[in-house]
């Protein structure tokens, strides 16, 4: 038997028992596609990241996958997790790097940005900028989301497929009542994904009295096996872009997304947007650690 180190963060927050729990699990190298799918499958968080250190490439590598055996790539909680989990056990992964530090997910280079916010590690991800898409009737998602039509009527925006690397549904909600009514019906929902190109659903309401918050969000995306995230980085990114699209926000200003209050996990995602993309930044803390036994 061969053991190897495992770590459990709470992501996009700085306190235990917030966030979106992520599982990090230490290799070697590459495991065999079967062991990635029954090790996220024993964990079962929406993610599990594998990472290790390559000499060759001078990079923190990263692999995600959820327990229904789908690989994630992209800039989200899975890759910001893993790269604040390095951080806090002080791996020198970066040293190596000339300029503008960066990973890899899944092969493809993604740029980071690290900082310190009061005492915890700070970690930006750049995603690609926002991709608009088509849009999806409102009766449709209204009936997948048990709402109401009335309730997804907010500025005159339509719901409307946004790719920065991963194509969600942006569904505008009228205000936080309506946003807290929302309940999955996971058979219509992936429906829905298959018939008009998206793969998660991210309802989201502008209409916050607290002024901290650009937004409050939740996401919705059993097509992978995820009925609800704490938190989103691959949906806030996209959200964020099309909101500047639409000139609801500034270029080069920092924002903050709200999401996983409805399931008890709050977690604050940051977010700006830039002439290269968008940046999604937060933090991240530990709350377990232990050993995993993989056959040899």
């Amino acid at each position: 038997m061969k053991k190897i180190d495992y770590y459990v963060l709470d992501v996009f927050t700085d306190q235990k028992f917030k966030g979106n729990q992520l599982s990090v699990v230490c290799t070697d190298g590459e495991l065999k596609l079967e062991q990635y799918y029954d090790i996220a499958r024993e964990f079962g968080y929406s993610e599990t990241s594998f990472i290790n250190f390559s000499a060759g490439t001078k990079a923190l590598n990263v692999r995600s996958f959820t327990p229904a055996r789908f690989e994630i790539t992209g800039a989200g909680h899975n890759l910001l997790g893993a790269v604040c989990l390095a951080l806090l056990k002080k791996w020198d992964i970066f040293s190596e790097q000339k300029g503008n530090t960066w990973v890899l997910m899944a092969g493809e280079q993604i740029p980071v940005q690290i900082a310190e916010k009061d005492g915890f590690p700070y970690v930006g991800m750049r995603q690609r900028p926002a991709q608009i898409g088509g849009t999806t009737p409102t009766e449709v998602i209204a009936e997948a989301v048990g709402l109401d039509i009335a309730d997804l009527s907010l500025n005159g925006w339509a719901i409307q497929t946004v790719k920065t690397e991963v194509g969600h549904l942006m569904v505008p909600v009228k205000n936080l009542e309506a946003l807290e009514k929302a309940v999955l019906n996971k058979k219509l929902l992936k429906q829905a994904s298959t018939r008009f190109g998206f793969e998660g659903c991210y309802l989201f309401t502008t209409d916050h009295p607290d002024q901290r918050y650009l937004a409050e969000a939740r996401f919705f995306n059993p097509s992978i096996g995820i009925d609800e995230d704490p938190a989103t980085g691959t949906a806030a990114g996209p959200l964020t872009g099309y909101l500047e699209t639409l000139g609801f926000i500034e270029r080069h200003k920092d924002y903050s997304i709200l999401q996983g209050k409805f399931v008890n996990q709050p977690s604050t995602i940051q977010v700006r947007v830039v002439d290269e993309g968008i940046w999604v930044s937060g933090s991240s803390v530990i709350v377990m650690e232990g050993g995993l036994y993989l056959s040899e």
